[in-house]
């Protein structure tokens, strides 16, 4: 994870850029992931280049917005106490006038670019790299691909894309994963493990940890924590009562037992670096439908929350209908309302949690609406749940 590019919309009269800004200083920390801070609204930008300084985050600036003297002027001024300003603008020539780094830059890619980067691609692959004059053609087609090296990539539809940006363009960064491309590119099977997901909780087990820290590594992949609930309700295991969590299948089975069923799934798991991100956005959610719970829930029903989030997407996971999906596995029936029919006590917090994954903030606002929620909860919940993501 290169970072974390968090879109800040106005929500009424009250947004204030500095009490944004403020905000995101008391709550990050020396090991949060580093901060784009995009604010999407000119009044919005314009307050939090008023009060940014070098430590402030990173702050994404349209370059078309500085035409607006007011918010150059701002601009300028917030790099001269030393904050970071990012541009955002579209392909062509980078304004020698901006008053910010060189690079990287933020691009969003509109239809017509990402049409022609792909044509570039398509082009290159089909070029014999037996004759000069198809692969010195290739390469003038990637050359003249819209996206450029350094740059922040924000819409890329398909894994092709991002390949293209990351690995032939040389793009600081890919801003959104194609979460669902990558997953129907398993071949209609369900989603493996990763390797490194059970490696590091096999290294968990030998270190013996704490039942927590175990519970959070089955927990790190929904493959995974699926793969260990279906095998604890299992014919061959035996057990007398439905196990409807990973805490208690860890209690149950014990450190020795999980290390050769964790052996055993090794042979099965995949090396894909690009289900990575895939994960880390699905163990994400379920940090966050967990955070917005209400302070003073009990502990096993915030775990029954996070089940919520992580299987949020469970019909892509397992390549098949939500309903097939749920009824191989034992899982507590409040977690089932909200992944299957959106009810329950849990509904709210993960159909929040499921908006604010969207470029939309009139579907957070809707959603919000719905449930009763206050946007300063969701916002302390969003800005808690970021300032210890990791992957």
């Amino acid at each position: 994870m290169a970072g974390v590019r968090l879109l800040a919309y106005e929500d009424g009269e009250q947004a204030d850029g500095g009490h944004l800004l403020r905000s995101l200083t008391e709550m990050w920390m020396a090991e949060s992931p580093r901060l784009l801070v995009a604010p999407r609204s000119p009044r919005l930008l314009h307050g939090v280049l008023e009060q940014a300084d070098g430590d402030s985050p990173m702050v994404e600036v349209p370059v078309d917005w500085l035409a607006d003297e007011a918010m150059a002027q701002a601009a300028t001024e917030a790099r001269r106490r030393g904050a970071a300003l990012i541009a955002s603008a579209g392909p062509g020539p980078r304004r020698t006038d901006f008053p910010g780094r060189s690079s990287p830059r933020v691009m969003e890619l509109e239809v017509d670019h990402a049409a022609a980067a792909l044509q570039a691609v398509l082009r290159a692959r089909d070029a014999d790299p037996r004759h000069p004059a198809q692969r010195a053609a290739a390469q003038a087609q990637l050359a003249a691909s819209p996206i450029e090296p350094e740059q922040i990539v924000v819409g890329a539809a398909s894994m092709a894309l991002v390949e293209h940006a990351l690995d032939q363009r040389a793009a600081w960064a890919v801003a959104g994963w194609p979460i669902e491309d990558v997953l129907h590119r398993n071949k209609g099977q369900p989603l493996p493990p990763t390797r490194r997901a059970v490696v590091r909780t096999m290294q968990a087990l030998e270190s013996e940890q704490s039942l927590d820290q175990l519970e959070l590594q089955f927990g790190q992949e929904p493959a995974l924590a699926y793969r260990l609930l279906l095998h604890l309700n299992s014919a061959s295991l035996g057990l007398r009562r439905r196990i409807t969590s990973l805490r208690h299948g860890v209690m149950m089975l014990g450190y020795r037992t999980l290390d050769a069923w964790l052996a055993e799934q090794l042979p099965h798991t995949s090396d894909d670096r690009n289900l990575q991100p895939a994960n880390a956005s699905m163990v994400l959610r379920a940090h966050l439908t967990s955070q917005l719970m209400e302070a003073g829930v009990e502990e096993e029903l915030r775990r029954e929350v996070y089940l919520c989030g992580l299987f949020a997407q469970l019909d892509l996971v397992m390549d098949e209908p939500m309903r097939t999906a749920v009824g191989r596995v034992a899982l507590p029936e409040r977690v089932v309302e909200a992944v299957l029919r959106g009810t329950g006590p849990y509904a709210s917090v993960l159909q929040v949690a499921q908006a604010l994954g969207q470029d939309n903030p009139g579907v957070v606002r809707a959603t919000r609406a719905r449930f009763d929620m206050s946007a300063e909860e969701i916002n302390r919940s969003l800005l808690r749940t970021l300032a210890v993501a990791t992957v």
